[in-house]
C-alpha cells in the first residue's frame, strides 16, 4: 500500500472525496504511477498532482483510471462531477477575493491649480458660472417636487425623477432601476409528493427515473422525487425543495445502509431500486 502525503486542507470535501476514492482503487489495484500512466496515457507527474489534491483530473483521466483498475466508471463520474462543481466555485471566490486595484480619483480640469492651467480666460469662467447655476436649480426645483409630493399624500418610498441637465436645458432623468417585482428573486418551485404504486414500484408524481445520478449540489425534480420517496420510506431527508443538500445526503446513506448497499451519499440505479421498492 503507498503511503500518501496528506491532502491539503483547504481542499474541498467534495474534491477530497474523489481523490480518496482514487488513491484507494489504485492501491487495491497495485499499479505503481508509472504503470498507471502507461495505462490511461497520462503521465506520472500528472497523477502526482491529481492524487495529491494538487489539481483536479480531467473526465477522461477518471475514465482512463476507472478502466485500468476494472472499475464501474458511473460512480466515479458522478463523483468526479460534483467535485468539477465544487472546484470551479472554489476558483470563482478565489479569484473574486483578490483585492482590486485602486483607481485613482479623477480630477476635473476646473480643479488643477493656476500654476498648472495657467490663467484661465473670462469666456470659461463664465461657462463654469451658468454650470454651477443650472445645477443649483435643478436641485432646488428637485426638493420642491419632492416636497409637493409629500404634502399631496403621495407615496415617499417612490421619489420623484432627479432632473438631468443637458446642454444647459433641464430634462427628467428615465429611472435605471426595476420595480420591485421585476428585481425580487423568483420563489424556489414547490413540490407536492403523491406517492402511488405502479407495477411493484413506488412513485411521487415528480419523476419516473431509475437511473439518474444523483449527489450532493444537484436540483431539479429528480432531486424531489428521491426527497419524497426517503420521506415514505421512514427517513427525513429534510424539505422537499429539489435541492440535494447535506441533510437529503445524509438520508440517502441511512437508506443505502439499510438496504446493504455501498454507503457513499450518491444516489445511482441500485438506490433508486431501493427507493422505489
Amino acid at each position: 500500500m503507498s503511503r500518501w502525503a496528506a491532502l491539503p486542507a483547504e481542499l474541498d470535501p467534495r474534491v477530497r472525496q474523489l481523490v480518496v476514492r482514487l488513491r484507494r482503487l489504485k492501491d487495491h489495484s497495485g499499479l505503481s504511477l508509472r504503470q498507471l500512466a502507461a495505462r490511461t496515457g497520462y503521465s506520472q507527474k500528472s497523477w502526482e498532482r491529481y492524487l495529491g489534491g494538487r489539481s483536479l483530473p480531467p473526465r477522461e483521466a477518471v475514465e482512463g483510471l476507472a478502466r485500468a483498475v476494472d472499475e464501474e466508471p458511473t460512480r466515479l463520474l458522478a463523483l468526479h462531477e460534483v467535485a468539477a462543481e465544487a472546484w470551479r466555485n472554489g476558483r470563482r471566490e478565489a479569484s473574486a477575493g483578490e483585492p482590486e486595484r485602486e483607481r485613482e480619483p479623477l480630477v476635473a480640469p476646473e480643479s488643477l491649480s493656476a500654476e498648472a492651467t495657467g490663467p484661465r480666460s473670462p469666456g470659461r469662467s463664465l461657462r463654469v458660472a451658468l454650470v454651477a447655476g443650472a445645477v443649483a436649480l435643478v436641485l432646488a426645483l428637485s426638493t420642491a417636487v419632492l416636497l409637493v409630493v409629500r404634502l399631496s399624500g403621495g407615496d415617499p418610498a417612490q421619489p420623484a425623477s432627479p432632473l438631468v441637465v443637458t446642454g444647459g436645458q433641464s430634462s427628467p432623468a428615465v429611472s435605471e432601476s426595476m420595480p420591485p417585482s421585476a428585481s425580487a428573486s423568483p420563489p424556489a418551485p414547490a413540490y407536492t409528493c403523491r406517492s402511488e404504486r405502479v407495477d411493484g414500484h413506488w412513485y411521487a408524481g415528480l419523476s419516473r427515473t431509475r437511473d439518474a445520478i444523483l449527489a450532493n449540489g444537484h436540483a431539479g425534480p429528480e432531486v424531489a422525487e428521491a426527497q419524497c420517496l426517503l420521506r415514505r420510506a421512514g427517513i427525513s431527508p429534510g424539505a422537499v425543495d429539489g435541492i440535494f443538500g447535506p441533510v437529503t445526503e445524509r438520508a440517502v446513506r441511512q437508506v443505502q445502509r439499510r438496504a446493504g448497499l455501498v454507503v457513499d451519499g450518491i444516489i445511482g440505479p441500485h438506490t433508486w431500486k431501493a427507493l422505489r421498492q
